[in-house]
């Protein structure tokens, strides 16, 4: 794998469309620029809800202390911690390479997932604008799409995620763990606040955009107190799909959020962490297949029971619901729309 790094990473407040809410982060950003050889990935776990996922960047600038995806910046040398908020990997081709794949895999009528890994709507796709250009090739090619994010850049594509919807292909799920803005800064630092990605999901509704929420990773002590009201206001914010996973401490990404929470919220940190052990049977992490999104316990139960009854309550589809509407593997093939 050959990186070429930015010697001047772009400056997101030269675009016309800025990501920084607030200040801009202290950490120096370095950035690698890579041409990728690959970019769909097939899944076969039992825990995923789709099929295939592609990711045009590597680590993500939002900083999630959470974030699962953090060990996967190790196979490329870089650490997990605060490397993997400021060295990002930009797989400049992601495009070509992804037009490539799909005009000889057309994914069995599948959607293609973007943000399985890490956001594909972090700062720097102001400046890249690889997802958007992803969206085209997707749209050229008739493949549904579906997205995960945190990252309010997304209403600039509004347009064509609108014509992808008018088809039968795209739908956006919006990430929203945590509903008080200062708790959300402080476990999720550099990602849009709270409020504005339910104005995020506004713009996408009121588009035509079929819209979710995700309320993951579910941190026991920390936001299970927040689903209800979660889904309330993204319902009346035009999510109607909701979907629910336990956090996840691989590895590495053990320290940094153990770090991160007992200096957020030193008098909690220990309630916290009790509470995790609890809906782990006492582990601080699940590694297999078909039990890695969920927790256990009485506890779980009662969690999981609140986020059902509350769906159901205000006619949202929960669970393992479609990301986006598989194709027919025989629809439109080979041909490409027009408006």
């Amino acid at each position: 794998m050959a990186l070429r790094v930015v010697a001047n990473p772009p400056n997101p407040w030269h675009g016309a469309h800025v990501e920084w809410i607030d200040a801009p982060p202290p950490a120096h950003l370095k950035v690698h620029e890579e041409e990728a050889k690959s970019l769909v990935v097939e899944h076969d776990s039992p825990d995923i809800g789709f099929r295939f996922g592609a990711n045009p960047y590597r680590g993500c600038q939002h900083a999630c202390a959470y974030c699962y995806a953090r060990p996967s910046h190790e196979h490329l040398d870089f650490g997990a911690g605060t490397d993997f908020d400021t060295q990002i990997v930009v797989k400049i081709n992601a495009a070509e390479v992804l037009a490539k794949e799909l005009a000889t895999n057309r994914l069995d009528g599948q959607p293609l997932v973007l943000s399985g890994n890490t956001d594909c709507y972090q700062p720097l796709e102001a400046h890249y604008r690889l997802t958007r250009r992803c969206l085209e090739v997707c749209r050229a090619r008739g493949v549904g799409v579906a997205i995960i994010t945190k990252g309010a850049l997304v209403r600039r594509d509004i347009d064509i995620l609108a014509r992808l919807a008018r088809e039968g292909g795209a739908t956006v799920n919006i990430s929203v763990p945590f509903l008080d803005a200062a708790v959300a800064r402080a476990v999720e630092p550099l990602a849009p606040s709270p409020r504005t990605r339910f104005e995020a999901m506004r713009a996408l509704s009121e588009a035509g955009i079929e819209v979710g929420v995700s309320c993951a990773p579910l941190i026991p002590g920390l936001n299970d107190s927040d689903l209800p009201r979660i889904l309330e206001t993204a319902h009346a914010n035009g999510a109607r799909r909701a979907f629910m996973t336990m956090l996840r401490l691989p590895t590495s990404v053990l320290p940094v959020f153990r770090e991160r929470i007992a200096a957020a919220f030193p008098e909690r940190a220990k309630k916290i962490e009790h509470a995790i052990l609890e809906m782990r049977g006492g582990r601080w992490n699940e590694a297999n297949f078909g039990r890695r999104m969920r927790g256990e316990g009485e506890r779980w139960r009662m969690v999981e029971s609140l986020f059902q009854l509350t769906c159901r309550r205000l006619g949202m589809d929960d669970g393992e619901a479609r990301l986006a509407r598989p194709r027919d593997k025989h629809e439109r093939q080979g041909q490409l729309f027009q408006d």
